[in-house]
């Protein structure tokens, strides 16, 4: 079998699809290798091991303000995505937001979708409307969108989900560790590579120490939440790229976010979601009456890496959701995601710019 040979002389500008690997993670997970015990092992060696998961599970939980009880280890936050709707939407309906992920609105197809504005933002009364008599409800509100970038008024909606005694259930893939995340009362998943840590290891956040219905039972590793032994070098680097994501000024990756779009709208690009927070790293530009599919091509071949709105979809090339939700109709299939990594350099974005406009106008004419 031949080896895959990693792609050279090209600029990376995807991390909302994974974030490049971080030298702590990868310290973190090259000694996880070296752990040979099973940490549901009794032996002095699954004790070691044991005692290492133990700390990457105190160390995930207290980012977000809880004790280690509440994390559960996944494989990623599709598969916490699943375990929290298959936990708390049972015998309740379920709202989930119009410009979820596809881990969401797949886990829950029977879910009542909730309306957003122009600028992706969750009608919140109208929320508070709709679980008024509505019984038992689950609650399922991204932090931070993939593809924009827009951050949700995660407060005003955990606070309407009180008043009606709703669970609600927050995807903070994209947030975690890029913006501060202090919200308690709500479960939470989470994805270690989109923080800079290696593929193959999630959590599911808790609102507290609890028991919960268990997906996958297994063995009935994680106190008989979540079975199946824990991929231990995947989740030590999970720990390590947090630790790392929170402690990182990310002033600077915004200022170059700035440029990056004050360089798309001078040669007409539209940004969604402008006008309101968004995440620190992230651009959705839409170049009217360019297809994504050409854009994205031209820019390959100039050896820029990004993307068409999320890259949990086979490879595809289709009109997004997202920005569908949000009112756009031939901008949908128009839009590429500039998602800076946390390790982007001003010399990067600075010739991606020029590569960009240059683009622009050739495809525009």
């Amino acid at each position: 079998m031949t080896a895959l040979k990693t792609v050279s002389g090209t600029t990376y500008l995807d991390a909302n699809a994974t974030e490049p690997l971080r030298p702590g993670a990868k310290e973190a997970a090259l000694e996880g290798m070296l752990l040979s015990g099973n940490p549901s092992s009794v032996h002095a060696e699954g004790r070691e091991a044991r005692r290492f998961l133990e700390d990457a599970r105190s160390r995930v939980a207290s980012g977000f303000g809880r004790i280690s009880g509440t994390c559960v280890f996944t494989s990623g936050a599709t598969e916490a995505d699943a375990m929290a709707v298959h936990a708390f939407g049972q015998e309740r309906r379920i709202f989930v937001g119009s410009t979820e992920h596809d881990a969401i609105l797949r886990a829950a197809p029977e879910a009542e979708i909730l309306p957003v504005n122009r600028n992706g933002i969750l009608d919140v009364e109208h929320l508070r409307s709709r679980l008024q008599d509505t019984g038992p409800a689950l609650v399922c509100v991204m932090s931070a969108n993939n593809e924009t970038g827009v951050l949700s008024p995660l407060e005003d909606v955990l606070a309407v989900c009180r008043d009606s005694g709703a669970h609600l259930h927050v995807d903070a893939v994209q947030s975690a560790g890029r913006v501060p995340f202090a919200l308690g009362g709500c479960s939470v998943a989470v994805s270690g590579h989109k923080m800079g840590g290696p593929k193959g290891a999630g959590a599911l956040m808790l609102a507290e120490d609890e028991p919960m219905d268990a997906l996958v039972a297994g063995g009935g590793q994680e106190r008989g939440r979540r079975g199946g032994t824990q991929a231990l070098p995947a989740i030590l680097g999970m720990a390590a790229a947090f630790d790392a994501a929170r402690a990182q000024d990310w002033a600077p990756v915004q200022r170059l976010r700035g440029r990056v779009e004050a360089a798309a709208k001078s040669v007409g690009a539209r940004i969604a979601g402008e006008a309101v927070a968004r995440l620190p790293n992230t651009s959705c530009l839409i170049l009217d009456g360019v297809a994504a599919q050409v854009q994205l091509m031209a820019l390959d071949l100039a050896g820029f890496c990004v993307s068409a709105g999320s890259a949990c979809s086979s490879g595809k090339v289709s009109s997004s959701h997202v920005l569908r939700a949000m009112g756009e109709t031939d901008g949908a299939s128009q839009a590429i995601r500039v998602s800076l990594p946390w390790n982007v350099q001003e010399a990067q974005v600075e010739v991606f710019c020029e590569a960009y406009e240059a683009m622009a106008r050739r495809l525009q004419k």
